[in-house]
């Protein structure tokens, strides 16, 4: 495994200030993301939104990507092609992924929004998902492992009666999108890394209301349900303080 880098107080405010961006960025999704729009229009409007801040979308020319989100609907996982004809329908679920790169620094955050009216059950598994998240991060702290955070987010799911992929990870970031270390969202308490001060990790459980499999489509990028059953992502960009975890992607 490459060595984790450990972050600066002076990277970690850059990575502060490309949160907050990023944060400010989804407050204009949330309200953009309706009945009617389409995921290209969506896209538009999340790389406007990032210029405008001085920022550059960290998704846009990574690996050939020719956008600046993913943008997932319903069986979607994740990786989703933010096309013209993906419009956004009542009781749609909607995964928008989004990374700015801002002073050196990258920071990464997902948000899973409902069309109404949604289906009690698609609901719930919205819920629970962003719910891991806050339930894995809980064990962000010095001396802890990963698999304490793997564990917690696996166990909230899973009690609620959904799936954890198996098959994506968590991961490091900063001055690399992906950084070590990988990270699984399911797994066992104590075991994995031992967390230090200065880590910074993009925690974000991917949930299935089936069963965990996924496919990857024709396009090479978008990642479906195997059983086309729907899918939510929840994601924040954390740094692991003295104290335990600082949200960076959150206003």
């Amino acid at each position: 495994m490459s060595k984790i880098i450990l972050k600066t107080p002076q990277n970690l405010e850059s990575m502060r200030q490309g949160g907050k961006i990023l944060a400010n960025v989804f407050d204009k999704v949330e309200i953009s993301t309706r009945v009617g729009m389409n995921a290209f229009a969506l896209d538009r409007l999340i790389f406007n939104e990032i210029t405008a801040l001085g920022a550059k979308p960290s998704f846009l020319g990574y690996r050939g990507y020719e956008h600046s989100s993913c943008i997932s609907k319903n069986e979607e996982v994740v990786h989703g092609i933010p096309h013209e004809s993906k419009v956004f329908y009542p009781g749609d679920i909607v995964s928008v992924d989004i990374g700015v790169f801002y002073q050196g620094f990258h920071v990464d955050a997902a948000r899973t929004f409902m069309l109404e009216p949604v289906d009690s059950e698609v609901m719930t598994l919205v819920n629970v998902t962003r719910e891991s998240f806050f339930k894995g991060i809980e064990f962000a702290i010095p001396g802890n492992r990963l698999g304490d955070i793997s564990y917690a987010i696996q166990k909230h799911v899973e009690e609620a009666g959904f799936s954890i992929v198996r098959d994506l990870y968590s991961h490091g970031v900063g001055a690399q999108l992906h950084e070590e270390p990988l990270i699984p969202n399911y797994g066992k308490r104590g075991q994995g890394v031992t967390l230090k001060e200065g880590m910074t990790f993009a925690i974000e459980p991917m949930v299935n209301i089936g069963a965990f499999d996924i496919l990857t489509l024709q396009d090479k990028w978008t990642i479906i349900a195997a059983d086309r059953k729907w899918s939510a992502h929840y994601e924040n960009t954390i740094f692991i303080g003295k104290d335990g975890p600082e949200i960076l992607t959150l206003n």
